[in-house]
């Protein structure tokens, strides 16, 4: 019995980079082995263990065989005849195909020490192609190693993956499965690069993929794609930290504008509104939980009028609180904010100005929002007690009151309908 450790956690040390997880494979075992020594079998599909102590995974070196579409359609193979190399072989990137002994000797049969040092993503063999699987994965890849590139010939198999309709047969929770965790790396504009690159973004996520080649008005936009700025915001939300709610707001806030027909270039009125079915079929397609999706349909309906908001009414404030179900979830609405604030930044280069370009409109809203959060509505329905029909627009009434005197007489007084 020969135990190595692989895949990530050997590339991450060779890279100078923590280690979260190891794994382990085991040469020249068996079930019957593993078992007397201790460990506890939890594979499914194949056999693999838990280390009586450590509780980290070890795998029996195996093979497969591809043997229907997608990722499941696999047949696995393990015995104690089946050879280090033979199971790296089946790995997707020759960087993730790297073994390291007890000794610490490295055994590295397919360059993936060189690919390393080269910062080039590589397939191991024509094996990747099966499991589409592989090409989220690579994708995410690109968002967290943002310093690697993407070998020609492994991006012309991606694009054949594509074409063959492999991708088309992942189930959608893997899908938002890998796209989430993309999203949470340090650059996440480069998974949808790497997507849309290949063909796959255009199958998985058609609404997002019609952003690029669609214009937006140079003095708001310099950098005029509208697909471009999406990545922008989204990797301003990604470099402040945010949850995923939140990131997943800044990649949908603008799906509307794929809608907008060319002949209205670069102006987008109405795209707000526009995205908000886009985004709850999304959604309901990779089956996206509620409060990513919920997050995600306020700020690309609400974006604009945030953007607007030191030119609104009292009363104008009040009904978008009420909308966004602000009284109840001002934590939302707050993320809401910042999302929009992403879009407000997420434009142009350096040289432009926007990144650093002050938001207002976030501040005057919370402290709007304080203020009518501080209005007693029992009190209030306690004076309508007689006409309870009433209650609501009283509630309504005395917010809009206690917001008014943090709105401009200029804005109140302006002749527009709110």
């Amino acid at each position: 019995m020969r135990i190595y450790a692989v895949g990530g956690a050997v590339r991450d040390e060779l890279l100078g980079l923590p280690v979260k997880d190891r794994d382990f494979v085991v040469v020249g075992a068996t079930p019957k082995e593993m078992l007397e020594r201790g460990f506890r079998p939890v594979g499914k599909d194949f056999p693999v263990f838990l280390h009586p102590d450590t509780q980290e995974e070890y795998a029996l070196a195996r093979t497969e065989r591809k043997t229907a579409p997608g990722y499941r359609g696999f047949v696995f193979h393990t015995a104690p005849e089946v050879t280090l190399e033979q199971d790296l072989a089946r790995r997707d990137l020759t960087i993730n195909a790297i073994a390291r002994a007890e000794d610490g000797t490295l055994s590295d049969p397919f360059g993936g020490l060189a690919d390393l040092r080269a910062r080039v993503f590589r397939h191991v063999s024509a094996a990747f192609q099966e499991d589409p699987v592989r090409i989220l994965r690579l994708a995410r890849f690109a968002a967290r190693f943002t310093d690697f590139t993407l070998a020609p010939e492994t991006l012309a198999l991606m694009r054949r993956m594509v074409a063959a309709g492999e991708v088309d047969a992942l189930v959608p929770e893997r899908v938002w499965q890998e796209v989430a965790r993309g999203l949470m790396e340090a650059r996440p504009s480069r998974m949808l690069a790497v997507l849309r690159e290949c063909g796959a973004l255009a199958r998985l996520m058609p609404e997002l993929d019609a952003l690029w080649g669609v214009p937006q008005p140079p003095p708001h936009h310099p950098e005029i794609d509208t697909g471009a700025h999406m990545m922008l915001v989204l990797d301003y939300a990604a470099e402040r930290g945010f949850a995923l709610p939140l990131r997943f707001a800044a990649l949908m806030h603008d799906l509307g504008k794929g809608l907008t027909p060319p002949e209205r270039w670069p102006s987008h009125h109405g795209h707000e509104g526009a995205g908000v079915p886009l985004i709850e079929r999304l959604c309901q397609r990779l089956k996206v939980p509620n409060e990513c999706r919920e997050l995600a349909v306020m700020t690309a309906r609400e974006h604009g009028n945030i953007g607007r908001a030191l030119s609104l009414r009292a009363n104008t404030i009040v009904t978008l609180f009420e909308r966004c179900d602000a009284f109840r979830k001002p934590q939302r609405f707050e993320q809401m904010l910042l999302a929009t604030e992403c879009d407000s930044r997420g434009r142009g280069g350096p040289a432009d100005g926007f990144r650093d370009k002050p938001f207002p409109q976030a501040a005057h809203l919370l402290a709007a929002l304080a203020a009518a959060r501080a209005v007693n509505a029992g009190e209030v329905a306690q004076r309508h007690a007689a006409q309870p029909a009433r209650i609501p627009e009283a509630v309504h009434a005395a917010r809009v009151h206690a917001v008014r005197a943090l709105v401009p007489a200029a804005v109140e007084e302006q002749a527009a309908p709110s």
